[in-house]
Parts: C-alpha cells; structure tokens; sequence
C-alpha cells in the first residue's frame, strides 16, 4: 500500500468540501487459538425454517365469505416441488411426505446462493 503525505488533499469543484485520504493500518490476524469453541456456539443456534407448500389470491370478497368448511384452490399440483425458506431467503426445494402422523419434508434439491434471493421470488 503506498503512503499518501497526510497534508494530501483534494479541492471539489464547487470548493466547498476538502477530501483528504485516509491512512488506514494494514490488518492482522490477532486470533489467540483459544476461538475453536466459537463456532461450536453457532452450531447449536437454532434457525426457523418455513415451508411454503403453496398459495392463492383472493378478493377480499371472497375472503369476507370464507368460513369453517371452506376449501381454497391453491396454485400448485399434487407431487408439485414446494418451497422452503431460511429467514426468507428460498434455499431449498422439497416434497411433502407423511411421517407417522406427522408432514415432513422431504429435500430435494439444495438452490445455489443468490443475491436479492427473497420469499416473494418465484424463481
């Protein structure tokens, strides 16, 4: 890195503002080798995952009349792959299946990482 004279500076043109460089120290590494455990910290964190399986659009008509009973066309097939998100970032694809008397998810696909990914997606 090459040394700018501290006394550097630099006029704009409307000569209302000075911008000097500035002299930043080279960074070291000052780890101690006592951090191994660190990550032990984030590997017990838990993280909510959220399974979109699909949706709908409704007017807020048809919303208005909805009641216990009522049946909603969603907008994904039988067998379709459904969603799965991290802090809604869409991460995975996978499919319902049933597990006892519970729903799982089975992955069937991990998606590479993307900038901008979010849950409004349709990717």
């Amino acid at each position: 890195m090459s040394e700018i004279p501290s006394d550097a500076t630099e006029q704009t043109s409307d000569d209302s503002i000075d911008v000097q460089e500035a002299q930043l120290p080279e960074a070291t590494d000052q780890s101690t080798g006592e951090g191994s455990g660190q990550i032990d910290i984030l590997l017990e964190t838990l993280m909510p995952v959220q399974v979109q399986v699909a949706q709908t659009d409704l007017r807020v008509q048809e919303l208005l009349q909805l009641s216990a009973g009522s049946v909603l066309r969603l907008d994904k097939a039988v067998g379709e792959p459904i969603d799965l998100f991290l802090r809604g970032v869409r991460f995975a694809t996978g499919q319902l299946v049933v597990i006892d008397d519970h729903l799982g998810v089975r992955i069937n696909k991990i998606l590479a990482p993307g900038p901008g990914r979010r849950a409004t997606d349709q990717s």
